[in-house]
């Protein structure tokens, strides 16, 4: 008769896994286990960066690149700050 569940072993008796008969492992598993690892921080990524092999064009459109991310960084800060001003002037008690 072919074997239809996979069998565990507990203090040495064999039994079916899904028997319900409390749990298969002796340990709990963490439940950190299950989240995606973290990534680095990009910027720190960014920073360690080997610039030795790069070109000075290759040096330049990074510059311009880097450039570009800090426009759009201070358009997000001055858009924050307006939206943070508007919601302080709306709730504020007079």
């Amino acid at each position: 008769m072919p074997r239809l569940f996979p069998l565990a072993s507990v203090a040495g008796k064999r039994r079916h896994i899904d028997s319900g008969e409390g749990p298969v492992n002796s340990c709990a598993m963490d439940m950190d286990d299950n989240l995606p690892l973290r990534g680095t921080d990009p910027l720190s990524q960014l920073i360690r960066q080997d610039l030795d092999p790069l070109s000075i064009d290759e040096l330049k459109e990074r510059i311009l690149a880097l450039k570009a991310e800090i426009a759009r960084c201070e358009t997000k800060i001055d858009a924050a700050s307006s939206h943070m001003s508007a919601a302080d002037a709306l709730f504020k008690k007079g």
